[in-house]
């Protein structure tokens, strides 16, 4: 009940703020896109960005000009709200608000509540090491948000769920390379196996299509592991690189002593069902 109170109290109170109206102009439109989504956060609502421009024929089409900005609740509602904002960019430089309907055909949250929806929550710098951290070391993924969430005292005084850091897990899942450094060197092990057809290499992708491992041999590696196969040694050794990332080759040892390369790979992970992938991609090149 007297949570129930301290809900309406906090709406009454943001019902005497100003509203947003017909003639506010924003420096920017990110300025005025961010007031926007705080008003929502505030109202219970929340908000998604569409920029768009009519084209010489007179037809609305969806893009990323900075003619027209429409700010309206976001899709996944499904409640085919028409509330929105829509500004555009004057000529003194200034983002002005032209069209404007505050009207919802749906029931509004309350801040504690609306603070929750996807537009409104982020992690935080600290958060996202923490969750690296414990990750590394094996801690199971609801432990790692309820670290989180004790921390913080309870789970109203976070900006995200568990959710969010389950997305954040998955995404730092894969090589740490920089942009377009995977396909470039995709391009290159394609380069090299069209070459030789018996250089192999595989990859291993995220859902999202994103390079996870990936694992490669030459002809002479395999050679190597027919002779010298008796014994093989494997270590993960991060290389002093800017990708900091887990370097795996498998070993042997040849007849004069010397170590010899069976194959080796790069890997985002060092857990269970990515060292299973890379043992098991090594053992079918070297025919099992």
């Amino acid at each position: 009940m007297e949570k129930a109170i301290e809900d309406i109290e906090e709406l009454e109170k943001i019902e005497e703020e100003d509203e947003p109206m017909i003639g506010m102009s924003f420096d920017t439109d990110i300025e005025m896109f961010m007031y926007f989504k705080e008003y929502g956060k505030k109202k219970g609502f929340p908000v998604m960005r569409r920029s768009s421009r009519k084209d010489s024929d007179g037809i609305l089409r969806n893009t990323r000009s900075k003619s027209t900005n429409i700010l309206k609740p976001q899709p996944n509602i499904k409640t085919g709200c028409s509330a929105r904002l829509g500004a555009g960019l004057g000529d003194d430089g200034k983002w002005t608000i032209r069209s404007l309907n505050l009207e919802h055909n749906h029931p509004l949250l309350t801040p504690t509540k609306s603070r929750l929806f996807r537009c409104n929550r982020s992690l935080s710098a600290h958060a996202k090491k923490k969750l690296d951290i414990n990750n590394r070391a094996g801690i199971k993924l609801s432990k790692n948000y309820q670290s989180l969430v004790i921390e913080a005292d309870g789970h109203e005084n976070v900006t995200f769920i568990e959710r969010d850091c389950r997305n954040h897990i998955q995404k730092e899942r894969r090589l740490r390379l920089g942009d377009g450094d995977a396909a470039a060197l995709q391009n290159y092990f394609m380069k090299v196996q069209a070459e030789d057809n018996r250089f192999f290499f595989s990859m291993q992708v995220d859902d999202e299509g994103r390079l996870k491992n990936i694992f490669w041999a030459e002809p002479k590696n395999r050679e190597a592991y027919k002779e010298f196969g008796d014994v093989v040694t494997f270590d993960t050794t991060y290389l002093i690189n800017k990708y900091d990332m887990p370097f795996a080759p498998f070993v042997g040892v040849n007849h004069h002593g010397h170590s010899i390369l069976f194959g080796c790979g790069l890997i985002s992970n060092e857990d269970i069902e990515t060292f299973t992938w890379l043992f098991r991609t090594w053992l079918s090149r070297m025919s099992n």
